[in-house]
Order: structure tokens, then sequence, then C-alpha cells
């Protein structure tokens, strides 16, 4: 066997033994310590009665000892399925492989049946909340909704029906029911569209964001011009955008 090919075998063999979604698993000296594992990782959990994966990024200074914030990421239409893998490929686990240090909190990936859409899934997001909840140190005060395309009309929606769990929302690229902005007014929301998007139009954020601030919301929106349908590499590429998120608090 070559150098090419044993330095392949090697490399395989660490990602399986860490059990890690990526290639990408790096461990902080905080977390050594501790004997925990780092990175974009693999998990599983029963949801109405069957075994389904997702998946978990931990920051690599984590830390039992202290509360973290936890951001829940719901994806897109095109990465339903039971793989757990797809959903951390775009979005906001995209944005985290490029700056983990603009991270510094857990992040936690659901994934949505292959032929579903998220507002039958809602007890799939609520297990994996509730499975990470009790694995980390997760300060309840600084619990998080984003998503893009479906998972931002399921941001909308959830973020309406919990306003108990959720400090903030950041729904991209979604739409939701003007009826909830009565609910949705008790949340810091940052909602995010592509001016040019062709899939969603801009007017489905537009109407929410004005229906919240009619309801005496808290809202802020950003149109991102020449953006189409994938606002969400803009919107999560900027520091000033996760840095709003995690300093709201309940």
């Amino acid at each position: 066997m070559n150098v090419k090919w044993t330095f392949v075998a090697v490399f395989a063999v660490v990602m399986l033994s860490n059990g890690c979604a990526t290639t990408k698993s790096i461990s902080g000296q905080a977390a050594e310590s501790q004997g925990i594992v780092t990175g974009f990782l693999n998990k599983t959990m029963v949801a109405d009665g069957k075994e389904r994966a997702y998946a978990v990024y931990v920051p690599r200074n984590y830390d039992r000892a202290q509360g973290w914030p936890l951001i829940v990421f719901l994806h897109g239409i095109g990465e339903r399925g039971n793989d757990g893998l797809l959903p951390t490929d775009v979005g906001i686990g995209h944005a985290i492989r490029k700056h983990p240090e603009r991270f510094p909190c857990v992040v936690v990936f659901p994934q949505c049946p292959g032929l579903g859409f998220w507002d039958r899934a809602v007890s799939h997001i609520e297990k994996a909340l509730e499975q990470t909840r009790a694995e980390y140190n997760i300060d309840p005060n600084r619990i998080y909704l984003t998503g893009i395309s479906l998972g931002g009309y399921a941001t909308w929606m959830l973020g309406a029906k919990r306003t108990d769990v959720y400090a903030a929302l950041m729904p991209i690229c979604g739409g939701g029911k003007e009826e909830d902005a009565t609910a949705l007014a008790a949340l810091p929301i940052w909602a995010f569209h592509g001016a040019e998007d062709d899939v969603v139009k801009p007017a489905e954020s537009r109407k929410m964001v004005e229906a919240v601030k009619k309801a005496g919301g808290q809202i802020k929106y950003t149109e991102i011009p020449k953006a189409k349908h994938n606002s969400w590499d803009d919107a999560y590429g900027d520091a000033k955008t996760i840095q709003w998120l995690l300093k709201q608090k309940k």
C-alpha cells in the first residue's frame, strides 16, 4: 500500500471511530480533558415510533461546567431524508466549517422525513432538542431557532408555537401565517430574503415582517440585493448576524 492510500485508510478509521458526520471533528483542550468528542457528530433518536438520524455540532472548546447557547437549524426541501448528514452540508453547517470561531454554541440538525414537511415532523425537532439538552449543558435562556426555505417556513410556524422555548428566531427565505404575528411579536426576530428569489418570493418574508411590526414586535429584516433563493450563505456568513443571535436572551 503506498503512502497516499495508507493516509486515506488511517484517516477513515479515525473518523469512523469518532462517529463524525463530516470530515471535520476538532477537539479543544477543555473538551478533551472531559472525554467529550467535538465537531459534527452523528446521533440517533426515536420519534413517532421510528429510529431517526440527526446531527449535533459541538464546538471545540465545549466545557460542560458552563451553560452553552444552542441553535436549532431547520434545513430546506433538498435535505430531507434519514441519513442525518445532508442537513449539515448546507446553510449554517457550511458557515460553521468556514468560520468555527464565530459559533461558540451547540447546534442541532434534525432531519425532515423524505416525503414530508416540517409541520408534520415537529415531534422530530422537539425530540432532537430534548436529547441534546439532556446530553449537553445548555443555557435554557439562550435557545434559538433558524431555518432556510422549507425550514424558514417552519421557523415562523414553530417559533409562534414555542415562544416559551426560543429566545430569538432567524427565518431565511421562508414565509408564514400573518395570524401568528401576535405570538411572534414576543420574540426578537431577524429575517432574511434574497431580493431576486424566484423560488420563494420576497413578498413572503415582507408580509410577515409587516404583520409582526403591526403587532408591536422587535423585528429586523434584511433583503439581500441580487441574491436569489440562496440568501442563507450571505446571512450565516456575516459575523454580525450570529453575534446578534447569540446575544439574545429570554
